[in-house]
């Protein structure tokens, strides 16, 4: 069984800058094929902005996806791991917050995230948990 984050986290990020529109935001979602980006300004991870922040915290309330900043989205003081940090803190951190993500970072610098299926891949492949957290997108639009 994995013990570190490191074991289960998919390698890589797909960042954004914090003043960039969460139109942008959107796009790098769509493009990517993934549920979230993280904001990143120069050696500071600003925090994790999902599909659903866009959709339910912007545009359904009407906000201007243009005019509102991607960072202006995200969370102050967001939650972080490191690679060596042990599966289980993610786990109980995801429970604790009701998150499915959270970014690992090295350095100061995001190396990739972490998601509510990682661990549960690793434990079990091809479970349901596991299947949840890496489930392919709608793409009838």
């Amino acid at each position: 069984m994995a013990e570190f984050v490191k074991d289960v986290m998919t390698a890589g990020v797909v960042a954004v800058r914090p003043d960039a529109s969460i139109v942008e935001a959107a796009r790098l979602t769509r493009t990517q094929n993934i549920g979230d980006v993280v904001g990143a300004g120069g050696q500071r991870v600003v925090g994790v902005l999902t599909d659903r922040d866009i959709t339910v915290r912007a545009v359904a309330r009407g906000a201007d996806p243009l005019g509102m900043s991607a960072g202006s989205m995200c969370a102050p003081d967001p939650l972080a791991l490191a690679p060596d940090d042990p599966v289980s803190s993610a786990v109980a951190l995801m429970r604790e917050h009701a998150i499915r993500r959270i970014p690992v970072v090295e350095g100061g610098l995001p190396v990739g995230p972490v998601s509510l299926g990682d661990p549960a891949e690793a434990r079990e492949p091809g479970s349901a948990p596991a299947g949840i957290g890496h489930a392919e997108p709608d793409r009838n639009s």
